[in-house]
């Protein structure tokens, strides 16, 4: 079968608009963040944001940006839309699994996700002077600091910080079975409670992120990430 060169020019002309909107959908989505756009989001935007972004994650979607070009744009000034309180574990780098880019998010990791006072007052930073819309404390399967505060665990300073876990230890005593690192059941449970309690703390401690939320401006939430799938869950 023979093509006329009018509908071979045509049927060029498709795919090369496509292309080309193509490239600019995925220009569009690696824009930088801006003031202008962090000031409209809502603390519900920012979330599905979130919640997007490990979607791509899940599905092999991720966007594919320029960094480079990324550490130019945003060398003059940053406005990220959310803040990620989670721990330093290797298998949770919030970019990531979030599927964010440079200047999206502020990310404060320390061991077991706790909110000290040190946390509490880089998101005060983050939110009341630099404008982001949502805190997420993220916990995640298999923690090896829940493991030890659930232990006993005894080591310099991280004695202390693990005792910032214990009353999620013992938010968790009526789960069944043994109360040891062994239970993976304990474990996970005890994970949950520590981010919830975490996200809790932030709001109770902090009459800076109590005002922003009190007027709309802010919402910290928990969320679970799961190691064997890089799925995150977000807890009610």
């Amino acid at each position: 079968m023979m093509f006329s060169r009018r509908r071979f020019c045509c049927a060029g002309v498709l795919v090369g608009t496509a292309a080309t909107l193509d490239r600019a959908l995925a220009a569009d989505s690696c824009a930088v963040q801006t003031r202008e756009r962090q000031v409209t989001l809502s603390p519900d935007d920012a979330l599905k944001e979130l919640k997007a972004g490990n979607e791509r994650f899940l599905t092999q979607t991720m966007r594919n940006c320029d960094l480079l070009g990324q550490v130019r744009a945003t060398a003059g000034g940053q406005y990220p839309f959310a803040v990620i309180i989670g721990c330093i574990d290797s298998r949770v780098p919030p970019e990531l699994v979030f599927d964010q880019r440079i200047g999206d998010i502020f990310s404060a990791r320390i061991a077991g996700n706790v909110a000290d006072d040190d946390v509490v007052g880089s998101a005060e930073f983050a939110t009341k002077l630099a404008g982001a819309k949502l805190i997420v404390v993220l916990g995640h399967s298999e923690c090896g600091a829940v493991r030890g505060a659930i232990d006993g665990a005894e080591l310099g300073m991280l004695t202390n910080l693990l005792k910032r876990i214990k009353p999620a230890v013992e938010a968790s005593k009526n789960v069944p079975g043994e109360h040891t690192s062994r239970n993976k059941d304990f474990v996970q449970q005890v994970a949950t409670a520590n981010a919830k309690l975490a996200a809790e703390g932030l709001e109770r401690d902090s009459p800076v992120l109590r005002d922003l939320i009190a007027k709309g401006e802010l919402k910290i939430v928990a969320a679970m990430h799961d190691v064997s799938t890089g799925r995150i869950t977000f807890l009610g």
